[in-house]
């Protein structure tokens, strides 16, 4: 029984994650976490774009906000988001990771180190491997990988570095994505 889904992406991920926003059940029960790569001065809009079409809220948390089910959580732009042990988000403006604030290696790890193998970790397309190291992470940790067919990704840098850096359960299409995820108990 799954507890939480992590999800990363860059360069051509909006499309697939409003593909899933938009096609998870109303009533999707886990919390999803949103590290997507994004330009930092732009404050307003992002958040709002994916809620018109998402079926759960989307929201950017606050530092030490309480983790819910059936809500999605966006890392702010140029902020680190972090999954504590007491199920809560903190956010931090330390230093850049591959060239990205958010950093998805650190989301995806952090969330592995909470859930453990009840976490489902998503890479998207984008054009470099952060995220590489964090789904890494989930799958030494006992959570389920998927990462996005390479053939069906705008830029294939990020799921061609998270196939290489471990054995991923699933390389599915976008569509796929979202039917796997509707089926998790």
């Amino acid at each position: 029984m799954y507890k939480a889904v992590v999800i990363g992406g860059s360069a051509g991920s909006f499309q697939p994650i409003l593909k899933i926003l938009n096609g998870l059940n109303k009533d999707f029960r886990l919390p999803v976490f949103l590290c997507l790569h994004r330009l930092k001065h732009v404050r307003h809009g992002f958040v709002e774009a994916l809620a018109t079409k998402s079926n759960i809220p989307v929201i950017e948390p606050d530092d030490k906000e309480f983790i819910k089910g059936g809500i999605a959580y966006l890392a702010p732009s140029n902020y680190h988001m972090y999954i504590e042990p007491g199920h809560t988000i903190s956010l931090s403006t330390e230093e850049i990771v591959k060239y990205s604030r958010p950093s998805i290696d650190l989301t995806f790890e952090t969330s592995s180190f909470v859930y453990r193998e009840k976490l489902i970790g998503i890479i998207l397309s984008g054009a470099n491997s952060d995220g590489a190291n964090g789904i890494a992470a989930v799958k030494r940790r006992g959570g389920f990988t998927i990462v996005q067919k390479p053939a069906e990704s705008t830029i294939t840098t990020m799921p061609d570095a998270a196939i290489k850096a471990t054995t991923i359960d699933k390389i599915l299409s976008v569509d796929d994505i979202v039917t796997f995820l509707n089926t998790v108990k």
